[in-house]
């Protein structure tokens, strides 16, 4: 079997459709990020607040990768030496604050919603950020990926 890169080059003239291979972009990487467990219950009335994360709650530290395929977009963390996966934020291009909500008290940080995809079980974790500018890279990826999906769809429709 060819390598991906030539099926997918060669999808045109082989009569493979775009589903048949969907092509992986990573739209940003982040080289740390540090993730915290969330006090249990529902969510607060004026929204998280990192400053109510106890330092214990820390549950590891990795990088983050944004990565979308066609509209799908994914928010991976991961540890940074082994490249593998610790948890996955899938995202929602309707409700972006469905899978990533910014805290009220910091640019820096953002509850994301990870998911187990073959069980959809989900759970609320926080994620912060070294550096303000890492933090609005993030966020500025994940803003242009919506609007990119929400162009393609009306382009779609004339």
């Amino acid at each position: 079997r060819p390598p991906r890169a030539k099926l997918i080059a060669q999808a045109p003239y082989s009569g493979m459709t775009e589903d048949d291979e969907a092509i992986e972009h990573t739209l940003t990487q982040i080289a740390q990020a540090h993730l915290y467990s969330l006090p249990p219950g529902p969510r607060p009335a004026g929204g998280y607040r990192c400053q109510d994360w106890p330092k214990s709650s820390h549950i590891f530290t990795g990088r983050v990768r944004v990565v979308a395929t066609g509209p799908k977009c994914t928010i991976r963390i991961e540890d940074k030496e082994k490249g593998t996966l610790f948890a996955m934020c899938p995202l929602s291009n309707d409700n972006l604050e469905t899978s990533v909500e910014p805290v009220s008290d910091s640019s820096r940080y953002f509850v994301l919603r990870v998911a187990d995809v073959t069980t959809g079980r989900h759970a609320f974790i926080g994620m912060g950020f070294v550096d303000r500018n890492e933090a609005f890279d993030f966020n500025v990826t994940l803003q242009d990926h919506i609007k990119h999906v929400r162009y393609e769809a009306e382009a779609a429709k004339r």
